[in-house]
This record gives C-alpha cells, sequence and structure tokens, in this order.
C-alpha cells in the first residue's frame, strides 16, 4: 500500500508542477502574485468538459484548445488590466487578481450552475501493473503530458528569442528595455503562456477531479507551495517541486490520514521559508520582485 501511494503521489506531482510554472513565472518575471491563476484552471477544465460533453472530444484532445483560449484571456487581461497596476504595489495587484478570479466563478456559476460534472472517457477505470502497483492510465497520462509540457515551456525560454526577452525582463526591467524590449509586451506574453499551462492543467485535472466552479482552489496552496520550494521563475523547480510535494502529500495521507495533508504540505512551506528561502533553483524568496 505503501508503494502504492508513493506511485499515485508521484503522478498527481506531475500535474501540481504544471499547474505551478504559469503561477511562478507570473511573479517570478512581473513581480505579481496572480491569484485569477488557479480560475484559469477551473476555465480549462470546464472547455474540456464542453468539448467532450457536447462534441465527444477526447479530453487529451482538447488540450491545444484550451491553452489558445486561456492564451487569449490572459493576454488580454494583462493588457487591459495588470499592466495599468503592475507598478503600483503589490497589495493592489493582490486584489485585482482575486476579484478577477471571483468574476470567473461566478460568471461559470451562472452559466452552467454549481453542480459537480466529471470527464468520463473511455480509459478512465482502466490501470495498469508494473512491478505490482496498479497505475491509472489517467493518472500516467496527466503525468506524461504534464513532463512534455514542462520540457517544452522550458525549451521555449532557453532557446528562443521570446524566450529570452522574458528572461532579460525578470532579469532587470530597466536594462532590457534600455535593450529595445518592451516589457508591458513581454509581461502580456508571460501571462498568456502562462495562462495557456493553466489551461492544460485543467483540461487534464478534468480527467482526475470533479469538475465545479471553485475546483480552482484545490490547487491554490499546491501553487505557493511548489512555487516557494522549486524557486520562483524556475520551470525545472516546479516539475521537481512538483513532485516533491505529490511524494509528501501521498505520505501525510497514508501515514497521518487525508485530513493531515494540507498541514503537512502548509508546514513544508514554512520549512523551506525557514532553511532555503531561495528554493530549490531560484532566487532569493524576499528578492526584488518580493
Amino acid at each position: 500500500m505503501l508503494w502504492q501511494a508513493t506511485a499515485n503521489g508521484l503522478l498527481l506531482g506531475g500535474l501540481y508542477g504544471i499547474a505551478t510554472i504559469g503561477f511562478s513565472m507570473v511573479w517570478g518575471v512581473m513581480g505579481v502574485i496572480n491569484l485569477a491563476h488557479t480560475g484559469f484552471i477551473m476555465l480549462g477544465a470546464y472547455i474540456t468538459y464542453g468539448l467532450f460533453r457536447f462534441a465527444g472530444l477526447d479530453p487529451i484532445a482538447s488540450i491545444p484548445v484550451s491553452m489558445v483560449a486561456m492564451f487569449a484571456l490572459g493576454y488580454a487581461l494583462q493588457v487591459l488590466v495588470l499592466n495599468r497596476i503592475i507598478r503600483t504595489s503589490l497589495l493592489l495587484s493582490l486584489v485585482v487578481t482575486f476579484g478577477i478570479e471571483l468574476v470567473m466563478v461566478d460568471a461559470v456559476s451562472i452559466a452552467f450552475t454549481s453542480d459537480v460534472r466529471s470527464v468520463n472517457s473511455s480509459y478512465a477505470a482502466s490501470s495498469i501493473e508494473i512491478l505490482g502497483i496498479l497505475v491509472p492510465v489517467v493518472r500516467l497520462i496527466a503525468a506524461g503530458f504534464s513532463i512534455a509540457l514542462g520540457i517544452a515551456f522550458f525549451a521555449f525560454l532557453r532557446f528562443t528569442r521570446a524566450g529570452q526577452m522574458i528572461l532579460a525582463t525578470a532579469l532587470d526591467r530597466e536594462v532590457s528595455s534600455l535593450m529595445g524590449i518592451n516589457p508591458e509586451r513581454i509581461y502580456a506574453l508571460t501571462a498568456g503562456a502562462g495562462a495557456a499551462l493553466a489551461g492544460a492543467t485543467g483540461s487534464l485535472a478534468s480527467m482526475l477531479f470533479p469538475v465545479m466552479p471553485g475546483m480552482g482552489v484545490t490547487f491554490l496552496s499546491a501553487v505557493f507551495v511548489i512555487t516557494v520550494l522549486g524557486g520562483i521563475g524556475s520551470v525545472e523547480g516546479c516539475i521537481v517541486a512538483g513532485f516533491i510535494y505529490g511524494l509528501v502529500q501521498a505520505w501525510a495521507g497514508y501515514f497521518l490520514g487525508a485530513n493531515y495533508q494540507e498541514i503537512v504540505g502548509f508546514g513544508l512551506f514554512l520549512l523551506v521559508l525557514a532553511l532555503r528561502p531561495q528554493g530549490l533553483f531560484g532566487r532569493a524568496f524576499f528578492g526584488e520582485h518580493a
């Protein structure tokens, strides 16, 4: 049973990691703690549900649709709203992004009600046995796609011109401006990319969790802990920390009970702040953008 819990935790950790990358990048590049991030996850799940329910589209096939839709929404919100307040105060950005999150949740509640829905694909109940451990196919697919998306985004940042501009802006806004980079445009690109990854997370999460307006809240504590553990703005840190967080939660549930999973997760958050505030791969937590 311990090995089974370990396998499930690691597989779920991959999803947590990809859920955090966009949140971490927005925080690292812009210094904005985007509380609307979990709303993008929820919308991605509803897009997948709608395409599955009304068009018969496989949840995996809906991932590009969710990513494109959330990229457009994240980009537009950054240009129209967040770029106007980004240089003001952290508190104002928290209030505004929290307000955007509430609007998204309420809009979905009005449009679809608060009824719990599910995406039951043909392989939803399938499992494969690996070394005596039953591995749910949907969790394996979610973890695999999460790792692939994380690697793709890492390559985008390191090997494309747009990615290099994002990294340069994160390092020093003023110097990057002198080099001809438009920070507002880079902020919008970063926000759109982060929202696109959140949309992909929602598509994958729709196969594992009930689809409902408040489902994004279940990811909120995870993205905070993983961001701090992996290091703000670190893609590789998010992936590694996601697996660690999933493993810690699985072990906490196994040894202590499900009621202690969130407590142990928050305890990990405090421990990292005390012992290694810069995280595994990132700069200091209380750094330039904190």
